[in-house]
């Protein structure tokens, strides 16, 4: 290579350097005057469920520490993928956040045919609020008295116990399924179109069984309306110490959890990521915080992009596998 192609080599290469510089001190001064405007926060559901109040609760007491309105806006439907995707589509600037959940990042991705967006790679993992267990309940009729009971029953009329679930997809649904698989227990699922009257024929005898989330499940177990055999989590649950694991009850292997959790757009500042991240921690730490998402059954533990991005995909290996092997459908 003569002097001159070497010249103009270098000359590209130092253009190349100075552009990438440049593109980094950018990006740089918007996270360091971020937020100067309103940010929305997008929750994917209707207002008034788990999703709604931990948004509610967070944004109020965020918008104090960065000192900016934070703007909740409920866009519900299609099971959480119309409010996932605006998000996946916004500018990735730090001024759009959307509530996530198990739903919208693990589960519908393998479920539905068509979802607009892809969970792994169109959202940057903020942070995962919390964890809620979901919990195997009898109605007070019930014969079984454990879970090996349960098993028993179902593999020796294979297909005639059934379980209730809050809807076909939902976390307790796949509940069942991922037991069923486990256990070789032939368990017909009968969805509802949400908790309350799955609870609701439990209680009354209609369905034997079902999986609740202990949020849901809890005050109908303290009135004695309903029976908690077993938590799917895989520790016992902070609100039922004293039910055992389903691991602890014979199945080994057994960890389902609903979560809720905070997204960005995918090429959002790593600054601005970072910067939401220690803001919330600092947020879900206040004793006040602490209370509400321990009161909607929420078990937080402080997490990183990077911890939560890992967690992430093993939730969705998981539930693409459980989805597969056990043939769910969507409705």
């Amino acid at each position: 290579m003569n002097s001159v192609k070497r010249g103009r080599v270098r000359l590209v290469a130092g253009a190349a350097a100075v552009l990438a510089f440049g593109s980094m001190a950018m990006a740089a001064q918007a996270a360091d005057n971020w937020p100067s405007q309103p940010v929305k926060l997008v929750v994917p559901f209707a207002p008034g469920g788990t999703s709604d109040v931990l948004a509610r609760e967070i944004a109020a007491r965020l918008q104090v520490a960065l000192k900016q309105t934070i703007v909740v806006d409920n866009k519900a439907g299609a099971g959480g993928v119309l409010g996932a995707d605006s998000v996946a589509k916004a500018a990735p600037d730090g001024y759009t956040v959307l509530l996530g959940t198990i739903a919208t990042h693990a589960i519908n991705p393998s479920l539905l045919p068509k979802v607009p967006y892809k969970a792994d790679k169109d959202f940057a993992p903020v942070i995962l609020l919390g964890k809620i267990s979901n919990v195997l309940l009898i109605g007070p009729g019930s014969q079984a008295k454990t879970v090996k009971d349960i098993v028993a029953a179902a593999k020796a009329r294979p297909g005639d116990l059934t379980f209730a679930s809050a809807g076909q997809g939902t976390s307790q649904h796949l509940s069942g399924e991922m037991f069923r698989l486990l256990t070789g227990a032939q368990l017909t699922h009968v969805p509802y179109k949400g908790s309350a009257p799955a609870i609701q024929d439990v209680m009354g005898g209609q369905v034997p069984m079902s999986f609740e989330t202990v949020t849901v499940a809890l005050p109908q177990i303290k009135a004695g309306k309903v029976k908690a055999l077993a938590v799917t989590s895989a520790r016992r649950s902070a609100q039922l110490p004293d039910v055992p694991t389903l691991a602890e009850s014979g199945v080994p292997g057994f960890d389902v959890s609903s979560w809720q959790a905070l997204y960005l757009p995918a090429g959002t500042p790593a600054a601005i990521v970072n910067r939401l991240n220690a803001e919330v921690q600092k947020v879900a730490a206040q004793p006040e915080v602490k209370a509400r998402m321990e009161a909607l059954g929420l078990e937080y533990t402080p997490n990183s992009p990077a911890q939560f991005a890992e967690f992430q995909k093993a939730e969705q290996a998981k539930w693409a596998k459980v989805i597969k092997d056990g043939n769910v459908k969507p409705d």
